[in-house]
């Protein structure tokens, strides 16, 4: 049987992705933007995004 796509890649892949979700969660774009970006693009533009973003802004507290 001829595999066109192996799976242990796919699962290296989700899991660099995830990395780069979890280290980017205090960056500007969130876990969630910083991980579709290293799933859909690749974990290299991940780590590109994540290194060229800057970190979230703090949040003020609100007054009544």
């Amino acid at each position: 049987m001829t595999y066109f796509f192996n799976p242990s890649v796919l699962l290296v892949w989700i899991g660099a992705s995830w990395l780069i979700g979890l280290l980017g969660r205090n960056k500007r774009f969130g876990f969630v933007g910083n991980f579709l970006i290293a799933f859909v693009f690749s974990p290299l533009v991940g780590v590109i995004v994540l290194l060229a973003s800057e970190p979230m802004a703090p949040r003020r507290p609100k007054h009544n």
